[in-house]
């Protein structure tokens, strides 16, 4: 995706589509929740975040999200 909004707007319309399977639509709503939480926490940033940056988004203490500065 070149963007949030994209990425956002493509799961909207992908959750329309009535063929798509039961697990791929609790997907999509989970990673259309974490994108608009991610959004409204970082508004200025209009890039697609990856999933690593919305689980230490969502976690910022975790040991994998840290960032030490010497």
């Amino acid at each position: 995706m070149i963007n949030i909004e994209d990425h956002i707007e493509k799961n909207i319309t992908d959750l329309y589509d009535p063929g798509i399977s039961l697990q791929r639509r609790r997907f999509l709503e989970q990673e259309l929740e974490d994108l608009k939480m991610y959004q409204a926490n970082h508004p200025e940033d209009p890039h697609d975040p990856t999933q690593f940056e919305i689980y230490c988004d969502q976690n910022p203490n975790a040991l994998e999200c840290r960032v030490y500065e010497n």
